[in-house]
């Protein structure tokens, strides 16, 4: 595999610190309600997995996987490829994602899921990139700010390369 050029602009040790803090709030948020933790398969599942270990109350997990169609990427046209396997009705419910963009797909993902009638729904993002939103959001707990730099690393990627990397860089090349 061939290296990645770039700067990191949110090293191992800001993640990890951010990462605990947002555990922290979630936790004290969630005291008492056994939460169901969601994460859309397969970018988010870095931050998801430390996320849950920093949290300090009982919670169950669950995967979604979506596959976006149409003429150009960005569009907010989504299927889900494998559904929950809970039942999320009447049940606190936080969808964790690694990256709002457009904020389209999240969107269709947060209408889908109150569908199901859970008792709450809320959002966790690690990045937010509030510059490019087009569909209104309330995003719920948030790690970083980003602005339009192409990002690869903890989960990102590009053409599936790159997520392993334990911080996050802005690719130059």
């Amino acid at each position: 595999m061939c290296e990645v050029k770039g700067k990191i602009i949110i090293s191992k040790e800001e993640l990890n610190s951010r990462v605990k803090s947002l555990a922290g709030e979630i936790s004290a948020d969630y005291e008492g309600l056994n939460p169901v933790i969601i994460t859309v398969l397969r970018g988010a599942v870095y931050f998801f997995v430390d996320l849950s270990r920093e949290l300090s109350i009982p919670h169950s997990i669950d995967f979604l996987a979506i596959s976006s169609y149409g003429p150009c990427p960005g569009t907010g046209v989504v299927r889900i490829t494998k559904d929950l396997e809970v039942d999320i009705h009447g049940q606190h419910v936080l969808l964790v994602e690694d990256i709002i963009d457009t904020g389209l797909t999240l969107h269709y993902l947060i209408r889908t899921l109150r569908e199901r009638g859970p008792a709450s729904l809320k959002v966790c993002t690690f990045l937010d990139r509030p510059v490019q939103r087009i569909a209104k959001l309330q995003v719920d707990y948030r790690g970083f700010e980003t602005d339009e730099e192409y990002l690869v690393g903890y989960g990102l990627d590009y053409k599936g390369k790159w997520r392993n990397l334990p911080y996050i860089m802005a690719v130059t090349e």
